[in-house]
């Protein structure tokens, strides 16, 4: 299985409709949507799509016609995903009408082609699990845990004060984490 690193993009022109495509991580997905929803006001639909591991490592899918005929775009993505066996994204592609009708084919063949230029555009990297780990770190490293957590891919998701100390809760996979730990630790605070 693979996933990406980043956020990629595509567009599609068929019959003076555009479709723009953005496949991004699925930590960015509900923020990237809402996003692309005030940003795109003129938009008529956003066809979405995702696949990721839920807490029994199952792969768990979801898709979007979004007003679209059923079957002609949500589906037809999420299909591209599965292609490509990568899973811990989301799909979102933005339609701006044309003024012509494509109808269920057409609308397929233009919604699997935006799909499927994103995801030449994304950086594809092997899928490696995400680990959660539960750590306290004095308040003095706050800032200094950031700076690693850049560095090292960690996602801090939660922060609680503690008297002297700040218990964080961050996602990473087990290397990073294992790098991140040693860093405020066992490394000089500068």
């Amino acid at each position: 299985m693979n996933t990406i690193k980043d956020m990629a993009f595509s567009s599609v022109e068929q019959k003076g409709s555009t479709f723009l495509g953005f496949l991004c991580p699925i930590i960015d997905f509900k923020e990237t949507l809402q996003s692309l929803k005030k940003e795109h006001t003129k938009a008529v639909h956003f066809v979405t799509s995702s696949r990721f591991l839920n807490i029994h490592k199952q792969i768990q899918e979801s898709f979007s016609d979004d007003g679209e005929p059923k079957g002609s775009s949500g589906m037809p993505t999420l299909k591209v995903l599965r292609g490509y066996d990568i899973i811990e994204v989301g799909f979102v592609s933005v339609r701006y009408f044309g003024g012509t009708l494509l109808g269920v084919g057409g609308l397929t063949r233009a919604y699997s082609q935006c799909a499927k230029e994103a995801l030449k555009q994304a950086h594809i990297i092997p899928y490696q699990e995400i680990k959660q780990e539960d750590m306290y770190i004095p308040f003095k490293k706050l800032k200094y845990a950031y700076y690693l957590a850049k560095k090292f891919h960690i996602q801090i998701v939660q922060k609680d004060f503690i008297h002297q100390d700040i218990q964080i809760i961050c996602h990473g996979t087990e290397q990073d984490i294992s790098s991140f730990k040693h860093a405020i630790f066992e490394g000089s605070l500068s």
